[in-house]
């Protein structure tokens, strides 16, 4: 995610469980670890009223639920025409059980539901917080299959100040669930340590063209509606769902390797963005020179006409506000290293997910890494100036925000509080000094090795160490330490001479560009 400033203009599963290939043992392991106390919880409080439930989370500890593991989430969106009104929906979850359950927690909290059946059966619910509390007839067994079939509304009105999940666009809507936003949307475990295959199946009236994530698998058309079915090809967190409904027109290209690209434009926006659209098969080829094969089925932007504040990484089909192309005051080099930072979220972030929101950090320090890198070899903006304005600010961020994976606690109410700048140019400042110390030739290959270990799952900071510790072949764990978690920025590896910049002697923000100043004025901070 970029921000940018608000006030701009033994039961089968189904297919997608089948299909799904066992989890890295990294992502079972943890799984297990971080539910194992929590399950405890659940099967306690059955007898008593509903409660909400986490996965513990440091930084969201209600996110998520113990208990089970989703393989498959079957979603219909029924869209009325009318972007204010709930949306009919159905949403379908296959899971395995990890633990005996009396009670199943769900996380949603904007709709309105009619029944829940488990297993085929009726089962009684009830909200607790921002859980829905599901109690079938019999308890679960640990390590069986089950599938819950939930029929609900999926409202696209804000509600009580909590932003998120839908985003109302000119023509229609859009989805950004980052950070903890899925669950406003649909019924799920939304936390991204449970991964899983997603089929998507939007109705919606004449004039208007339906896009998920994934694949499309089918399109019918019904009196004066149509309904399209995508699938996804492999797994995937809830925060990077995505269905755009608008008065849209999708364009086809192929990318390296014979990869399928589409992108969605407003269709009256479709020849000025055209421009911007056909770099992506370049960016692709540039992204996979440096860390390998593009991870994943489709790639593609999908361009809204709506004033959200960010651009969004969700997968095979990023977020990006239509401005960000039309706006004559940013740079084209700035333009361009926006489309890759979102375009190297699809290694790291969404092909590669955080085990915990602390972990952020490699998600967002990557992205701006190669944002940062490609300015640099595209258009000539200098990385190791980029590295030294962040080094000068790096102690500030990190008092404010916290170090890098430590970032503080959200303030109560604010959806975006993580996305600060301590794991943006802050958390690149240490893939900088990681390079500086272990040297190019091991960095790249560490790089690469990365998202090659992980395709697929969940990691933490501690399997990112371990693999830099194994591919440099020293002890790196002092390094980490001080870089990923001190409160004051350590010496820089090979530049003794950069020193921190109290921030009456900077003359602005070095940050980059999309975290903690407003574009245009950013844009002019990085040379413009």
């Amino acid at each position: 995610m970029l921000l940018t400033p608000r006030d701009r203009a033994p039961r089968p599963a189904t297919d997608g469980a089948r299909a799904r290939t066992s989890a890295p043992r990294t992502h079972r392991r943890l799984k297990t670890a971080l539910a194992a106390s929590a399950a405890s919880v659940c099967l306690v409080a059955a007898g008593a009223s509903p409660i909400p439930l986490g996965v513990g989370d440091r930084l969201f500890p209600y996110l998520g639920n113990p208990g089970y593991d989703v393989a498959a989430y079957d979603l219909s969106f029924t869209y009325p025409g009318s972007n204010d009104k709930p949306l009919q929906a159905v949403t379908t979850i296959d899971a395995r059980t990890t633990a005996p359950l009396s009670r199943v927690n769900l996380d949603f909290a904007r709709g309105k539901v009619s029944s829940v059946e488990v297993d085929g059966e009726p089962a009684s619910f009830a909200a607790a917080g921002e859980d829905l509390v599901i109690t079938p007839d019999e308890a679960l067994p640990e390590g069986r299959w089950t599938r819950i079939t939930v029929r609900h509304t999926s409202d696209p009105m804000p509600a009580g100040g909590r932003e998120g999940g839908w985003v109302r666009t000119a023509d229609g809507l859009a989805m950004a669930n980052q950070a903890d936003a899925a669950h406003l949307v649909f019924p799920c475990n939304d936390h991204p340590s449970d991964k899983a295959r997603f089929t998507f199946r939007v109705t919606a009236p004449e004039g208007y063209t339906a896009v998920a994530n994934g694949l499309q698998a089918d399109v019918k058309r019904s009196g004066s509606a149509t309904s399209w079915t995508y699938r996804t090809q492999h797994p995937m967190a809830t925060e990077l769902a995505q269905v755009s409904i608008g008065r849209s027109t999708v364009l086809r290209r192929i990318g390296p390797h014979a990869l399928p690209l589409r992108d969605v434009v407003p269709t009256r926006h479709r020849t000025a963005l055209e421009p911007w659209l056909a770099k992506t098969p370049e960016q692709i080829s540039w992204m996979e020179s440096k860390v390998g094969r593009y991870p994943l089925e489709t790639y593609g932007l999908l361009v809204a006409d709506a004033s959200t504040g960010f651009e969004l990484e969700t997968q095979t089909l990023s977020l990006f506000e239509k401005g960000l192309f039309t706006d004559q005051a940013f740079p084209k080099w700035y333009v361009d290293s926006i489309m890759v930072h979102e375009l190297a979220h699809q290694w790291f972030g969404d092909s590669v997910s955080p085990r915990t929101w602390s972990d952020l950090w490699l998600n967002e320090g990557h992205a701006t890494w190669y944002e940062a890198l490609y300015a640099e070899e595209k258009s000539n903006r200098s990385l190791e100036s980029r590295m030294r304005a962040a080094y000068g600010a790096s102690d500030r961020w990190r008092a404010a925000g916290g170090p890098p994976a430590a970032p503080k606690v959200p303030e109560s109410g604010s959806r975006l509080g993580i996305f600060r700048p301590n794991v943006y140019d802050g958390a690149a400042l240490v893939l900088y000094a990681l390079r500086q110390e272990i040297g190019r030739p091991a960095f790249e290959g560490l790089e690469r090795a990365w998202v090659s270990r992980h395709k697929d799952g969940i990691a933490t900071t501690a399997d990112f160490v371990s693999l830099a510790t194994q591919m440099s072949g020293r002890d790196l764990n002092g390094f980490f330490q001080a870089w990923l978690y001190g409160e004051k920025t350590p010496p820089m590896p090979g530049h003794p001479d950069w020193k921190p910049v109290a921030a009456d002697q900077s003359p602005g923000q070095p940050t980059a560009p999309k975290v903690a100043a407003p574009r245009k004025a950013a844009a002019a901070q990085h040379g413009e």
